[in-house]
């Protein structure tokens, strides 16, 4: 299935089915009043969910809408937690040797997650507020999970079995934030404002054999002002998969249904397929030739975030967002 919620005024949205194409939707309010209702109550409304898709798509339904240029929130259009993984840790190293820094070896057995804000996300197709451009906008490329409930000290194993949605994340970073707030000793928050979702969240069936229960086989396509800037396959070089992760958090606590959790920014060691944020083409322009020349993102700049299937049909829908002065921005 794909699910979808749709700006109505509210808070929450209006939840909408999508068809696999991505071209029709249909309300399902009726089943569900939001996504969080329904990932709260998964195993009831989820046998309805699919027959109700299964008619989407048979085109049976008679109130079906276009999809497209509809007003879309995110998915989840705010969660009760947003957690995000550093699960590429070849990313993690390469912007440490960039500042000379040694990566401590526990770094590759034990994974770094931070807990960003979830009250308020921003939707697929939101301006970015630049407010300061020497804060060093970034935007980050990622795949996420949202789960259902999930024990505290869950095992990996059975930790596969709570994910029941797939999206894609674009981690807004103010990387010149950073340095500062982590020097603190208390993680990140002003560097971390909000994140955008792709338009639709997806369940692992809709991915084939992309999807292998843990990971996601397939490149991750982001573009800057409409012109390719990485392709790095987020199956590749993923140190800590989705369960893994999901285990790591729920290790002193539980996690409600609808949690998200990302996986980081998506990298390969591959570098000629590019990057997933400006942060690491920096560090590579650092390391290579000593001299950084790509700059954060500036007012006007456009991003866009996609994954497609082998069949080149895009799953997720794409995450394409302008970067607009904090004024201009709402």
């Amino acid at each position: 299935m794909k699910l979808a919620t749709l700006r109505d005024g509210t808070r929450d949205g209006s939840l909408h089915l999508v068809s696999k194409d991505l071209q029709t939707a249909v309300c399902i309010s009726s089943i569900a009043t939001n996504l969080q209702w329904a990932l709260e109550n998964w195993p009831a409304v989820e046998p309805q969910l699919q027959a109700q898709y299964t008619r989407l798509n048979n085109r049976v339904l008679d109130d079906i809408i276009r999809f497209s240029n509809c007003p879309l929130e995110s998915p989840l259009p705010r969660a009760y937690q947003w957690i995000d993984g550093s699960a590429y840790v070849n990313h993690v190293e390469l912007v440490r040797k960039a500042r000379g820094a040694e990566m401590p070896a526990s770094f590759w057995s034990d994974p770094l997650m931070y807990q960003g804000g979830s009250d308020s996300f921003l939707g697929p197709n939101d301006n970015i507020p630049l407010i300061d451009p020497a804060w060093g906008l970034d935007f980050e490329g990622e795949v996420a999970v949202i789960t259902s409930d999930v024990d505290m000290g869950v095992n990996t194993s059975a930790a596969s079995n709570t994910i029941l949605l797939i999206t894609l994340v674009n981690d807004v970073s103010l990387r010149n934030l950073i340095p500062s707030e982590l020097a603190k000793g208390f993680g990140f928050f002003h560097s971390k404002p909000s994140t955008a979702f792709s338009p639709v969240a997806v369940t692992p069936d809709e991915l084939g054999d992309a999807w292998d229960g843990a990971k996601l086989h397939l490149p991750l396509y982001t573009y800057l002002n409409d012109a390719l800037f990485g392709s790095p396959d987020a199956g590749t070089d993923m140190t800590f998969d989705f369960p893994r992760l999901i285990a790591h958090a729920a290790k002193t606590r539980t996690l409600t249904a609808g949690t998200i959790i990302g996986s980081g920014t998506v990298s390969n060691c591959d570098r000629t397929v590019g990057s997933s944020c400006l942060a690491e083409k920096r560090m590579l322009e650092k390391i290579t030739t000593g001299e950084i020349t790509t700059p954060f993102l500036q007012n006007g700049d456009r991003v866009k975030i996609e994954m497609r299937d082998q069949a080149g049909q895009s799953i997720f829908g794409a995450i394409e967002q302008m970067v607009v002065r904090q004024d201009e921005a709402l």
